[in-house]
């Protein structure tokens, strides 16, 4: 669905020094800079998978989900998304895609999103029969009953967003790029919005490329994950296979049901990364883990315990640096 070759974008920039004279000299002359975005970035989306797309902040994320869509030119090389050149703009390709940005919105401030989903249909031409389906089906799955008719200026940041979405979905994409759709939303809010990306995927096989911030969004909808820094593809593959590959250590952690002493917790192997009277977190190589659960339970108090990766914002920390330095 989505096949991407050495692609790659520059920009232009001017810059000058602070100061009178040289605000003077740059209306004759100006120096400019060449700043790469997106540097060589190749890969393939098969139609209806879920891939996150990670990286820092300025690391060509949003550069190139623009590219995808036909907003931007690319400086060099290729894609191709659902058959088509994006920069070509074609109106199929418009109708096959949509980008959603948690940044901007299109909803009609003091009109009820109603308004902005009719003129969508308008826009893409969709038939009225198709269109109630698909309004009643988006309406259920974001449960936006008694929304739509409501000022968009009276809805919360999560309703508008929830109504963003299925403003985004009335003509049916088959390919969806969400740049932080989530942005802003609390706990709850973002994980309907998590739920909704999952169940329309579902029904309608859309592919979807995702960024987010939050690992929560990642982890809830994006089995594969490309990680991209300084403009570079650095990484293509599952998520917990990078997790396990960064962070290859295990966290025990251990409940007891009376106070433990750091002596005991030390004599079992590992690095005490948190403890409390009642409660322990323990660093361990994957290789001991089984020997030091089996320790703990035979020694200590333990009524509860739990094994887990490494937190997947450790791993991306450890990830985003080790860019950096080879930056």
């Amino acid at each position: 669905m989505i096949r991407v070759r050495s692609l790659s974008k520059d920009y232009q920039v001017h810059e000058r020094p602070p100061g009178l004279f040289a605000a003077l000299k740059s209306t004759f002359r100006r120096e400019y800079k060449t700043l790469r975005a997106v540097l060589g970035v190749s890969f393939d989306i098969a139609d209806g998978e879920r891939v996150g797309f990670l990286g820092p902040n300025g690391a060509g994320k949003t550069t190139t989900l623009k590219m995808l869509a036909g907003l931007l030119q690319p400086s060099s090389g290729e894609a191709h998304v659902n058959g088509f050149v994006p920069q070509q703009r074609r109106a199929d390709f418009l109708r096959s895609i949509m980008l959603v940005t948690g940044q901007k919105q299109q909803l009609l401030w003091d009109l009820p999103p109603a308004e902005t989903f009719d003129l969508n249909r308008a826009i893409y031409d969709v038939p009225r029969v198709e269109y109630k389906q698909t309004l009643d089906e988006l309406v259920t799955l974001l449960r936006l009953e008694g929304l739509v008719n409501k000022p968009t200026r009276q809805l919360s940041l999560g309703e508008r967003m929830k109504c963003e979405l299925a403003a985004a979905l009335i003509h049916r994409p088959q390919v969806l790029f969400l740049d932080e759709p989530t942005i802003g939303l609390d706990v709850t809010m973002q994980a309907a919005v998590q739920r909704f990306i999952n169940e329309y995927n579902e029904r309608h096989k859309a592919t979807i490329l995702l960024t987010s911030h939050y690992m929560d969004d990642i982890v809830a909808i994006a089995p594969r994950v490309l990680v991209i820094n300084h403009g570079k593809l650095t990484y293509d593959g599952a998520l917990m296979d990078l997790a396990r590959r960064t962070r290859p250590d295990k966290y025990v952690s251990l409940y007891f049901d009376r106070a433990v002493a750091a002596t005991n917790l030390e004599a079992l192997g590992g690095r005490i990364v948190l403890h409390d009277s009642l409660h322990a977190v323990l660093q361990v190589d994957a290789t001991t883990m089984k020997a030091v659960v089996a320790g703990a339970l035979t020694n200590l108090p333990v009524i509860d315990l739990k094994v887990e990766d490494a937190p997947i914002e450790e791993v991306l920390a450890d990830v985003f640096a080790q860019g950096e330095s080879s930056g």
